[in-house]
């Protein structure tokens, strides 16, 4: 808050039986902001939950309320939940080429709500990248390379489990990484795929949401779990256990970046988890998915 001014009124010299007129109105303090619109980071708390609204409308909300919708019409099909698919990274035109092009512009403007909340969180003077711990010399960035690695071990394999244990109960569709032609492309689209979804999800539901709800003033367990049900909400359409699974990776990821303010880590982490499924099915054995998807 800004300091204080102190007006000082400076009296006429006469007799105090004879004071000398007012030459106006004496000013006015300006009444202090309530705490509904205190300003953190020169932003009111009101614009700060529309901002987020905003943000989280035109991009991972949206997707959770739409995996919301496919989770419920999965229930109410005739087909247990077990017995459908989904494909991601699906083909979007017969024509290859248009195909490409389909693909290339979708991962460009699936970037656009990463602009903007990197754009937003610059406001003021601020700095995204020193904001999101996206800075450092060579020996940092080579820490959070291989901190990222760690993390991506520690949640892929017992993510393949709980894949594994949705597909058993019948409570997980079968998830078809990628529904591309094999053209010489399609493995590079897959790749940036991978880190398209990377910089998306650690972007917004960590980085972006876990600062502004600070900002907010919300207790660290709240922000956590904020950030780690989004994760798991717009992940419903594959099945309630791999929503679970999302959340306990969200409650990781959102500690982990709440303690160093780290984000390119969680980044990386992201995108070898992603790079992994999308390919892995083309390198490893048939054998070894059909046994994953439960036979």
């Amino acid at each position: 808050m800004p300091d204080s001014l102190v007006t000082v009124s400076v009296m006429n010299a006469a007799p105090a039986t004879d004071p000398a007129p007012a030459t106006g109105p004496a000013p006015s303090a300006d009444p202090a902001p309530t705490a509904d619109v205190a300003t953190t980071d020169g932003l009111s708390r009101p614009r700060i939950r529309a901002e987020i609204l905003i943000v989280l409308g035109l991009s991972l909300g949206q997707s959770a309320v739409y995996a919301i919708l496919q989770l419920i019409a999965r229930y109410m099909s005739t087909a247990s939940i077990g017995h459908q698919s989904t494909t991601l990274n699906p083909t979007q035109s017969k024509i290859n080429y248009l195909d490409l092009a389909y693909q290339v512009v979708g991962i460009v403007f699936a970037l656009v709500p990463v602009a903007l909340a990197l754009y937003l969180l610059s406001s003021h003077g601020q700095s995204w990248k020193t904001r999101l711990g996206l800075n450092g010399n060579s020996r940092r960035w080579g820490k959070d390379v291989a901190l990222g690695m760690g993390l991506a071990a520690m949640i892929g394999i017992p993510g393949l489990g709980v894949y594994a244990l949705g597909r058993a109960i019948g409570q997980t569709v079968r998830i078809d990484t990628s529904g591309l032609p094999a053209l010489w492309w399609s493995a590079t689209i897959l790749l940036l795929s991978a880190a398209v979804a990377g910089l998306l999800e650690e972007v917004i539901v960590v980085g972006y949401l876990v600062t502004r709800l600070q900002q907010l003033r919300w207790s660290v367990p709240a922000v956590v779990i904020a950030s780690a049900l989004l994760r798991g909400s717009y992940h419903l359409y594959q099945g309630w256990p791999m929503a679970v699974g999302n959340v306990a990776m969200g409650t990781v990821f959102s500690i982990y970046y709440l303690r160093t303010g780290r984000l390119g880590p969680l980044i990386l982490a992201h995108w070898l988890l992603d790079a992994v499924s999308f390919i892995g099915p083309d390198v490893v054995p048939a054998s070894w998915i059909t046994a994953l998807n439960g036979g």
